[in-house]
């Protein structure tokens, strides 16, 4: 059976994770979506992977489950099993995800990095921008889901 692992901080998940997770899970047996432990978050590391969790059972995805993850991509990749690192690339990541993937194969030359071109539709959406919207009272949901749109109004609403 061959694991991917799709990590990341998904502070909030946005329609564009669940874009590649679905799209991760009819190329893989298993997919992982190892959502970090992070400081820096405005939600919980249990409220992100509630989100992640309840946005993929809304689409009926079943070979795709959701756990945290600590430390190195890596080694989190070898604790869950996984073959595969799998990444959203949009057009300004490249550099970044390039360099990260020469050192964790330098760090680890069995786990492939697979990267997935975001779709259109989600080529400007960032959890980093979801944010910013939010932090000037402006409707997010036409970028995640209703559960998700809600909790980030009810956190900016002050």
């Amino acid at each position: 059976m061959v694991v991917a692992l799709y990590p990341g901080r998904f502070d909030p998940v946005t329609y564009g994770h669940i874009d590649i997770a679905a799209r991760a899970s009819k190329l893989f047996d298993s997919v992982v979506i190892g959502v970090a432990y992070s400081r820096s978050t405005i939600f919980s590391l249990d409220e992100r992977m509630s989100f992640f969790s309840n946005a993929l059972d809304e689409k009926g995805i079943k070979n795709v489950e959701v756990q945290p993850v600590r430390g190195l991509t890596v080694e989190s990749a070898r604790e869950v099993g996984a073959t595969a690192i799998v990444r959203g690339l949009r057009t300004g990541d490249f550099g970044y995800e390039f360099d990260m993937a020469l050192m964790n194969r330098h760090m680890a030359p069995d786990v492939e990095s697979i990267y997935l071109m975001t779709s259109l539709e989600n080529l400007f959406v960032s959890s980093t921008r979801i944010r910013e919207l939010a932090g000037f009272k402006r409707d997010v949901s036409d970028f995640v889901t209703s559960e998700v749109a809600e909790a980030i109004a009810e956190k900016f609403k002050d």
